[in-house]
């Protein structure tokens, strides 16, 4: 029988069907292809002797949450209190695009902006919708409901950004508290190893949200360059075939920063980027 692992609380696997709800356990093959069953995880399992059989191939993986198949990621970027960072915001959207998750932004704290602020901020929110990515305002809570409906979602972003205050106006019966992320309504804090997708608007949520660990992990230079999508735009017309955007002559993507198609920040994020990491 097929299933989807919806949670795993040390060795206990539930799997999902249409019909009902099994605890599996895996076999231990999976220890020695060095291969462990993840939450969100399609498999073929055994529904009498409740042994899960076979892991499907996954279209992504996770390591924090540790979660596969992955629709979409929620990243929630505060405006005000904490600032407004592009830098994280960046790279949120850099790891997502590189692991083949869907970005959807959602901007909080915008009633928190006065009218200068509000002028500055207008233009880099239009960017970001402008260049593909799907894009909120925390005031439109209805449309944010829409987002969730048939995919496996995490939440992600900076800390004190807002994600238990919008958590809880979409569904009011979670009655999280600020600063808490769990979305398991009894689950105790020294769980030592629990993920578990909850239901909420008609998709799953991995109930222990975000990227806690934010590193370019088995990605080169050229998968930071690659997932700034505008810049696959141009890179065509750049001199070099492998251009880099950086100090080579005749690079549209740096022309495209000058005359303002790109903005700066972005461009900016990009060659902080490429000096942190470790290639």
């Amino acid at each position: 029988m097929q299933g989807k692992i919806v949670k795993l609380i040390s060795n206990d696997y539930t799997v999902k069907t249409s019909e009902k709800e099994y605890v599996c356990k895996a076999r231990g093959k999976f220890r020695n292809m060095g291969l462990s069953p993840l939450v969100g995880d399609e498999v073929i399992f055994d529904e009498d002797n409740k042994y899960i059989l076979e892991v499907l191939p996954r279209k992504n993986e996770l390591t924090r949450p540790a979660i596969a198949n992955v629709d979409m990621a929620v990243i929630i970027t505060s405006l005000k209190k904490p600032d407004f960072s592009s830098n994280l915001l960046d790279k949120f959207l850099v790891i997502c695009e590189y692991n083949r998750v869907k970005p959807v932004i959602i901007f909080t704290k915008y009633d928190l902006l006065n009218e200068d602020e509000i002028n500055l901020i207008n233009p880099v929110i239009d960017y970001y919708k402008k260049i593909g990515y799907e894009v909120y305002i925390n005031d439109d809570i209805e449309a944010v409901k829409k987002i969730f409906s048939g995919k496996v979602c995490v939440f992600t972003g900076q800390s004190g950004a807002g994600n238990a205050t919008l958590l809880n106006r979409i569904n009011p019966n979670l009655n999280l508290k600020t600063g808490e992320i769990s979305l398991a309504l009894n689950r105790g804090k020294h769980t030592t190893r629990h993920t578990e997708l909850i239901a909420l608007c008609g998709g799953l949520v991995a109930d222990t949200p975000g990227f806690s660990a934010l590193e370019f992990t088995g990605m080169d230079k050229g998968d930071i360059r690659d997932n700034f999508i505008e810049f696959n735009i141009y890179r065509d017309e750049c001199q070099f075939r492998d251009c880099f955007h950086i100090h080579e002559k005749k690079c549209k993507v740096k022309e495209k920063v000058l005359d303002g198609t790109i903005l700066k920040s972005r461009y900016d994020n990009y060659i902080n980027f490429l000096k942190w990491g470790d290639y």
